[in-house]
């Protein structure tokens, strides 16, 4: 499978493997389709399995106890989702389904053990590789615990999209009511005192000016608000998620008082044993 040890060589995974040691990982693989919808694996499903994306999207994703699903992430090609459930025969921590027609690398524990069995060096590799990708999953959990939403839109916008957002909060202030006063004023006294007769009374070519000056300040306070109620959902999003981390927490918590509770119930039990009756 020339197709498959090019791609497997690709991976942070299996890059420390020589070329023999990837020919015989090419050979033991196994190559699995799937279409858009189908799921390869449930959350709580026995792994012994790890797959390898060689086409294709993969939605991973969990279910909370309330019940709403949670997307973790996407996997796309040359991407390892599966790895945890292979290596300790543990049950799977994510549900794994197809976006689009997919097809993937599938490796299973037989597969590695005869890897390991012929290249025993084989398995420092893997288990260096494996290493440095959890020492960069903690960094990335250390430092980066909730999205900024001004990270999310600001660093993003176009400059017209700044001039937008600047217009739109200028509109909005004392200065610029104060300068269309003036400005009004100005313009009125002009034509009145007959010291200039451009737009004479009524003031038509005044009030035209007024209108567009109206409709475009009202444009961009409409896009303004669009781009603050983007702003607000991604703010939405990252108080759930927010949200979700706090509850986890909790719970993590809650069972470690639990357990604190069961070891000193446990040795006040001992205690009151050993005491004279």
């Amino acid at each position: 499978m020339a197709a498959a040890a090019e791609i497997l060589a690709d991976l942070p995974l299996f890059a420390a493997l020589g070329a023999e040691e990837m020919a015989l990982l090419a050979e033991a693989v196994d190559l699995k389709t799937l279409q858009a919808g189908e799921t390869i694996f449930e959350a709580g499903d026995a792994g012994d399995a790890m797959y390898i994306v060689t086409s294709g999207e993969m939605e991973i994703s969990v279910v909370d106890r309330a019940g709403q699903k949670i997307i973790l992430t996407a996997r796309h090609r040359g991407d390892v989702f599966g790895e945890l459930a292979m290596l300790d025969a543990g049950p799977r921590s994510a549900t794994a389904r197809a976006l689009v027609s997919t097809e993937l690398l599938e490796l299973d524990r037989e597969d590695l053990l005869l890897l390991v069995t012929k290249k025993p060096e084989a398995a420092l590799h893997l288990l260096g590789a494996m290493g440095a990708m959890t020492r960069k999953a903690d960094l990335l959990l250390r430092t980066r615990v909730a999205r900024n939403v001004q990270d999310e839109i600001d660093d993003q916008r176009s400059l017209l999209e700044k001039l937008t957002d600047w217009i739109a909060n200028f509109s909005g202030s004392m200065t610029f009511l104060l300068l269309n006063a003036g400005w009004f004023a100005v313009w009125i006294y002009l034509n009145v005192s007959k010291r200039a007769s451009f737009d004479p009374y009524p003031f038509g070519f005044l009030t035209m000016v007024v209108s567009l000056e109206a409709i475009i300040l009202s444009i961009l306070v409409l896009l303004a608000q669009n781009r603050q109620a983007a702003k607000d959902h991604i703010r939405d999003d990252v108080e759930y998620e927010i949200n979700v981390k706090a509850e986890l927490e909790i719970a993590h918590l809650h069972e470690k008082v639990e357990e604190l509770t069961h070891q000193f119930r446990q040795r006040l039990e001992r205690i009151e044993g050993k005491l004279p009756r």
